[in-house]
C-alpha cells in the first residue's frame, strides 16, 4: 500500500469517528512544491488514546508528546504515519522537548507551535482531491493539490489548504520564515536553527532577514543539543545535492563557527595559483560540495568536506611557492578527532579517515609498481577515493590525467589479479624450515609483491624468491 494511500485511511477512519484530521508539515510543503513527500504525517483533535484504540497496529513511541504511529493491517506494510494530537506546548527547558503539552481542538493552535512557516500548513487531502467524493487515491490528491499552486497566476490555492501562519506566500516567495518570535522558535529547540540551514538550501530558499539575526544571536546555543543530532542534521545538508549552499548558509549564520570551527579556519588560507587557480582553501572546499550528487554516501560527503581540513594548520611560505608541508597526516589526525566528536561509528571513521589519508596519493600512480598500485585498488570502497580525486580535480586545475590513468587500469585490472589467493603463508614457510617469527610478515610481503608483479606463479617459485631475498632457512 502506498504511503499516502495509509495517510488518507487514517484520515477517513478519524473523520468517520467523528474528529478533524488533515495532513500536516512536511508532505504539505513538499505536495505543494511538486515535490514526492518522504513521509505523510496526520494532525487531527482526537487524543493519543483515542488513536491507539481506534487502530489495531499502533505504537505509542511519542504518546506523551501527543504522537502515535499508527502501521497499516497487512502485516507486509513497509509504512507507518505519525498521527499527532492538535497541541499547544509549554516551555522547552531542556532545548528539545515542551516540559508539557496541552491539547487543543483547535488546527490553527497547533499550526502556531512549528517551527517555520513553510511547514506550518495543513491540508484536507479529501476536499483538496475531490470534493463530491472521498474514494480517491494518494496519486490524485497529490496532482490536484500541486496543479493549482503552480499554475501561473492562481490566485488562491487549493481547496482544503489551511495556513494560519502564512507559509503559501513564503512558499511562493522562496523564503524559510520561523513562526512567530524567531528567538522562541529556536530557543524551544536549538536544532531548528540546523533544520533552517537544510531547508533553505534544498529549496534554494533565502532564510527571512529576522529569522536569520536570531540565528546568528543563539548560534552557541547548539553546543546544547546532542552530537549525534548535530551530525545527523549535516550529513543530511551534505548528502542533499544542495551542501554549497548549505555551508555558505552555516558561515553566514555563524552556526559553522560553532560546529566545524576547523573549516571556518579554511577562509582565506591561500594556495599555490599554479594549482589552485579557483582560490583558497575554502573556496576549493565548497566547489568540492557542489559536486555531491543527492543521495552519495555520507563518507564521501564527509571526506570531501575534510579531505584539506589540516591545510591551515600546516600553510608556509617557501621561497618557490606555498607549502602544505605534512597536511594529509594532519588532517588524518583533525578528521580523527572531528569523528569522535560527532560519534561516528568505527566503520565510518574508517572510511571517511581513509579518503583524507589517501586524496594525495593518485599524483605517484603512475610512478607506482604494479603490486603497489594493485594494493591502492584493495583500499575499501576505492570507488569513492575514485570519484573525491575527481572532485577533487575538478574544483582546482581541472587536470584529469591522473585520474583518467587510475580509473582505466583500475577498470581494466581483474578483481582476482588484485586480491589473489596467497601462494605461500606462514604454514609453507615452516614446512620448508624457517622458524617462526617477526621476519615472516617481511617474506610473505616479498613473496606477495612478486606474485602481483607477476615475478612468480607457484609456491616453489616464492619460496625459492624467500630463500635468495632473505637467505635459506636454517639447517637445511
Amino acid at each position: 500500500m502506498p504511503q499516502s494511500e495509509a495517510a488518507l485511511q487514517i484520515i477517513r477512519a478519524l473523520r468517520a469517528a467523528g474528529h478533524q484530521a488533515y495532513l500536516a508539515g512536511g508532505c504539505v510543503r513538499d505536495l505543494l512544491l511538486g515535490r514526492t513527500p518522504g513521509d505523510y504525517d496526520v494532525a487531527t483533535s482526537a487524543t493519543p488514546d483515542i488513536v491507539l484504540d481506534m487502530f489495531p497496529r499502533t505504537f505509542a513511541v511519542g504518546a506523551h508528546f501527543g504522537v502515535v504511529l499508527v502501521a497499516p493491517e497487512a502485516q507486509d506494510a513497509r509504512f507507518v504515519t505519525e498521527v499527532a494530537t492538535f497541541r499547544s506546548d509549554g516551555a522547552y527547558s531542556d532545548g528539545r522537548h515542551p516540559d508539557a503539552v496541552r491539547y487543543t481542538t483547535s488546527p490553527e493552535e497547533d499550526a502556531k507551535r512549528r517551527d517555520f512557516t513553510i511547514n506550518g500548513l495543513l491540508l484536507d487531502p479529501l476536499a483538496a482531491s475531490a470534493p463530491e467524493s472521498h474514494e480517491v487515491s494518494g496519486h490524485d490528491f497529490s496532482r490536484a493539490v500541486n496543479a493549482p499552486f503552480k499554475s501561473e497566476g492562481a490566485s488562491a490555492p487549493a481547496a482544503g489548504l489551511l495556513d494560519f501562519v502564512g507559509g503559501v506566500p513564503d512558499l511562493r516567495a522562496g523564503i524559510v520564515r520561523a513562526i512567530g518570535r524567531p528567538d522562541l522558535r529556536f530557543e524551544e529547540d536549538h536544532l531548528r536553527m540546523l533544520r533552517a540551514v537544510r531547508f533553505a538550501a534544498r529549496f534554494g530558499f533565502e532564510i527571512e532577514p529576522a529569522t536569520l539575526t536570531a540565528m546568528r544571536a543563539l548560534a552557541p546555543r547548539i553546543h546544547a543539543v546532542s552530537r549525534e543530532r548535530v551530525r545527523d542534521e549535516l550529513t543530511r545538508m551534505l548528502t542533499e545535492g544542495r551542501a554549497r549552499r548549505a555551508f555558505e548558509l552555516l558561515e553566514e549564520s555563524r552556526l559553522l563557527h560553532e560546529v566545524l570551527p576547523e573549516i571556518v579556519r579554511m577562509k582565506g588560507v591561500a594556495q599555490p595559483p599554479q594549482y589552485h587557480p579557483e582560490g583558497d582553501v575554502w573556496v576549493h572546499t565548497l566547489m568540492l560540495l557542489e559536486q555531491l550528487e543527492p543521495g552519495c554516501s555520507m563518507t564521501l560527503a564527509w571526506g570531501a568536506l575534510l579531505h584539506d581540513v589540516g591545510k591551515p594548520t600546516t600553510f608556509r611560505v617557501a621561497p618557490d611557492r606555498i607549502r602544505f608541508d605534512g597536511h594529509v597526516e594532519v588532517g588524518v589526525a583533525m578528521g580523527a578527532e572531528i569523528c569522535r566528536r560527532f560519534r561516528f561509528s568505527n566503520d565510518e571513521t574508517r572510511q571517511i579517515l581513509a579518503l583524507i589519508e589517501n586524496h594525495m596519493r593518485f599524483a605517484d600512480a603512475e610512478r607506482m609498481k604494479a603490486s603497489t598500485l594493485k594494493r591502492f585498488f584493495r583500499l575499501e570502497g576505492f570507488h569513492e577515493h575514485l570519484v573525491l580525486h575527481r572532485m577533487d580535480c575538478m574544483a582546482a586545475s581541472r587536470n584529469l590525467d591522473h585520474y583518467n590513468f587510475v580509473r582505466e587500469k583500475w577498470q581494466a585490472t581483474p578483481e582476482e589479479t588484485v586480491r589473489p589467493k596467497p601462494l605461500i603463508t606462514g604454514r609453507e614457510l615452516i614446512a620448508a624450515g624457517y622458524a617462526p617469527g617477526s621476519g615472516f610478515r617481511e617474506m610473505l610481503r616479498a613473496a606477495e609483491d612478486a606474485q602481483l608483479e607477476g615475478a612468480v606463479a607457484t609456491a616453489q617459485e616464492a619460496l625459492k624468491l624467500v630463500a635468495e631475498k632473505f637467505g635459506p632457512p636454517p639447517n637445511r
